[in-house]
This record gives structure tokens, C-alpha cells and sequence, in this order.
């Protein structure tokens, strides 16, 4: 736990880079490659390294710490952008790439 809570920062900004890029992947799976299977593994992927993790690290520190401090915040800050404008932002996402690729798709033809 002592790694955990010395690291977390580092932790914390490696899990949101892996969350977002497995929110590309999964828009990628789904427009460009077409696949449910790699659909299926990114969002797999998304819950291995998206809210799961950063409410655990927020748990192990504030068990660690007893106090709610920046780190925690900032965890409680990410987790309502994820239920609220994070949602937005990911259903824009989504929209954009699926006008991308059938784009593409059309030129193709």
C-alpha cells in the first residue's frame, strides 16, 4: 500500500492515459475495424483502467492518509466529469468518428 500512495500520482495519470486511449480504441473497434470482438476487449480494457482503479486509488489513499487531500479531490473531480460532461464529450467523440469513418467508407465505394 506504501508504493501505492507514494506513486500515486504517477499511478493516477497513467490510468487516464490508458483510459482514454482504450475510449479510442473502442471507437476505433467500432467505426474502423468493425469488430465486436475488439470492441469488446477495449471496453474491457476501459473498466480495467478507468473508474474502477481511480476510486480504489482514492479509497487507498484516503485510508492511507485519514484526511481528504488534492489527490482525492482531484479522483472525485474526474469521477463527476466522467458521469456528467465526460459523457458529452465521449458521445461527440463517437458521433465525429462514426461520420469519419462512414466518410471513408463512402470514398471507397
Amino acid at each position: 500500500m506504501d508504493f501505492l500512495v507514494e506513486n500515486k500520482w504517477t499511478i493516477l495519470v497513467s490510468l487516464e492515459v490508458l483510459a482514454w486511449s482504450s475510449t479510442f480504441l473502442l471507437v476505433y473497434a467500432r467505426y474502423g475495424l468493425k469488430s465486436s470482438f475488439w470492441f469488446k476487449i477495449a471496453t474491457v480494457l476501459f473498466a480495467l483502467t478507468g473508474v474502477i482503479p481511480q476510486v480504489l486509488m482514492g479509497i487507498v489513499n484516503f485510508i492511507a492518509t485519514k484526511k481528504v487531500d488534492l489527490f482525492t479531490l482531484i479522483i472525485v473531480l474526474l469521477i463527476l466529469y466522467g458521469f456528467t460532461l465526460g459523457r458529452n464529450h465521449v458521445k461527440m467523440l463517437d458521433a465525429w468518428a462514426q461520420r469519419k469513418f462512414s466518410a471513408r467508407q463512402n470514398h471507397r465505394d
